[in-house]
């Protein structure tokens, strides 16, 4: 999915929170932070070194019992973050697979699970990121973020303006990361996922 669909995610997650207790747009920031850190591996790795769809859900377990059990801002906003940065990968094995034109449906690899010493296959309940199917998600996710205060509600609908621009290019974009990637210096290219050559 879109990183505008995670990040609405994490926005909802901050939504549920906030009942708890916390600073509401302190927890809606680790909420978005959680959301969108699992994709930092996007250039070495990206869905294995930081998506845990299994052991990512021990540490946010353990957070949102302390926030039950102490709830400050602190802890609800670290459980958040942890339950966001679980949540991320769970949601791209209900997307497309591991490659730069997902709407072809070739790879199997969604997500790689440490638990299972696997790639897990996607689903494709949402086709791939940037499909329209992912816009109506992203859409259906902003609805429970307009009850936090702004200026959440406006970021959430920046998000989906930015998603609904993303959407509109999703198959151009993919010819001009591929087309950039070939005409990068051989020392640059070197360090390029092999799938923006595809």
């Amino acid at each position: 999915m879109m990183a505008m669909t995670h990040a609405l995610a994490g926005l909802v997650l901050a939504a549920l929170a906030v009942g708890v207790g916390g600073d509401p747009v302190t927890v809606a920031a680790a909420g978005l932070a959680g959301s969108l850190f699992p994709d930092l591996d996007i250039y070495a790795g990206h869905r294995k070194s930081l998506h845990y769809p299994v052991y990512g859900w021990v540490p946010a377990g353990l957070a949102v019992a302390l926030a039950a059990a102490v709830p400050s801002s602190t802890t609800v906003a670290l459980a958040t973050f942890l339950v966001a940065v679980a949540l991320h990968p769970v949601m791209d094995i209900y997307g497309g697979g591991l490659e730069l034109r997902p709407w072809e449906g070739r790879s199997e690899r969604a997500v790689y699970s440490h638990y299972h010493g696997r790639w897990l296959a996607p689903k494709r309940l949402v086709p791939y990121d940037g499909s329209p199917r992912d816009l109506g998600t992203a859409v259906v996710l902003a609805v429970p973020t307009m009850t936090l205060p702004e200026p959440v509600p406006a970021f959430a609908l920046a998000l989906l303006t930015v998603g609904a621009v993303y959407v509109a290019l999703r198959k151009r974009l993919a010819v001009v990361w591929s087309t950039l990637a070939r005409a990068l210096p051989e020392p640059v290219a070197q360090h390029v996922p092999a799938r923006f050559f595809e």
